[in-house]
């Protein structure tokens, strides 16, 4: 009887529920603006770009009409990529974009169809020479995955960076090839390496000793640090961490593009930067709250970013050498596994103080190191691929 009573209640608010969901759906779909031109020509250009890069499925998500870029977007992106391929310098891709919102603002979809036709040429011309599809890199193809999961948390508005990535692939993979004697004709833009470009801001970063935690042993060269066996006797001043086991660097950065590499410990260690304000004595947490932009291993595997709360980061991340990329005007501060030439954490904040490179490790046996400038690590990627 009872179990009647229950079924009695239950089937009404199985169809109570069905006929809600049918008319949410109705609502979403009457909502949906009806897409412009621009838009549409973006999700055909999604289409194009899966066709000629393996493993670019992340770009379904714009042809399926989950991701629909704003109309300002699309044509912003279509004027600036159609100047990038005719080679047109910035200051003309700058004319463009006043003359185009002079058109749009008289009313309606500004006639957009040279631009489109110079993209899609190009790719057109791209599919006709190279079969089977491009392969862009496993670097490329971990920061896609990376932009997708960031898309798919709401913090990327649209996964146009991934689309820009994916031409850049594709750039790179149409550059002129080096033959002997000279450089073989091409109609690409050029070799576009944003590994070599985040290795022209290679600075040469030494250790300030009068910074340094007591428990420190640094190197004549100020290029190595390890833990000591022994507390030194040292003058106290307030630019000494006298709690953890860190040091900063003699140069801090106030502007501009900066990047150096570290060979870290395999145990504990931390890398980054530290603000001009950040207090450095005793045992407050070295975290965002504190003025310190840091990663940082412990035990071994476990593998954060010391944000707050912190944000941990999957084991097979761990590297063996760092490489530490900061653009203060974008307010952008990278890591980097150097080896692998892949992406591991970025910081995003508006700086307004000095930043000086960070350092610090809790290993006797093994130093941690700081690279010289020059010194590059060769690709390990089969093949071109962007960062080569």
């Amino acid at each position: 009887m009872m179990k009647d009573c229950l079924q009695f209640l239950i089937e009404p608010a199985k169809k109570l529920k069905v006929r809600l969901k049918g008319s949410r759906r109705r609502v979403t779909q009457q909502e949906k603006e009806p897409l412009v031109e621009s838009q549409l020509f973006i999700m055909e250009l999604a289409r194009e770009l899966n066709r000629l890069c393996q493993r670019s499925n992340i770009l379904a998500h714009i042809w399926t009409c989950e991701d629909v870029w704003p109309p300002h977007v699309c044509r912003d992106f279509i004027v600036d990529w159609a100047a990038v391929l005719e080679r047109r310098v910035q200051y003309e891709k700058r004319a463009w974009r006043e003359q185009l919102l002079c058109m749009l603002e008289s009313g309606g979809e500004y006639d957009m169809g040279p631009h489109k036709r110079v993209i899609m040429d190009w790719t057109r011309e791209i599919r006709s020479r190279t079969q089977p599809p491009l392969w862009p890199g496993e670097p490329t193809m971990l920061m896609l995955d990376d932009l997708e999961l960031q898309w798919k948390r709401g913090r990327l508005p649209t996964l146009l960076p991934a689309v820009e990535l994916l031409m850049l692939a594709l750039l790179n993979a149409d550059a002129p090839v080096k033959v002997r004697g000279g450089v073989s004709e091409s109609r690409g833009w050029g070799r576009v390496s944003v590994w070599n470009w985040i290795c022209e801001a290679a600075d040469e970063v030494t250790l300030d000793p009068d910074s340094a935690n007591p428990n420190l042993l640094l190197s004549g060269d100020e290029k190595r640090v390890r833990c000591g066996l022994e507390r030194r006797l040292v003058c106290p001043c307030p630019q000494r961490f006298d709690g953890w086991w860190c040091a900063v660097g003699r140069e801090g950065y106030a502007s501009g593009r900066h990047y150096w590499e570290v060979e870290v410990g395999e145990r504990d260690w931390r890398v980054g930067v530290a603000k001009a304000s950040a207090v450095r004595q005793g045992f407050r947490p070295l975290n965002t709250e504190t003025g310190y932009l840091t990663l940082r291993l412990e035990r071994g595997s476990d593998l954060k970013a010391l944000t707050v709360p912190p944000t941990l980061l999957p084991k097979d991340l761990v590297p063996r050498k760092v490489g530490v990329y900061l653009d203060y005007e974008e307010g952008q501060l990278s890591f980097y596994d150097v080896e692998k030439r892949s992406h591991l954490f970025t910081y995003n904040e508006s700086f307004c103080e000095e930043l000086f490179p960070l350092f610090g490790t809790v290993e006797v046996v093994r130093d941690l190191v700081v690279r010289p400038a020059g010194v590059r690590e060769p690709c390990l990627c089969p093949g071109p691929c962007l960062w080569a």
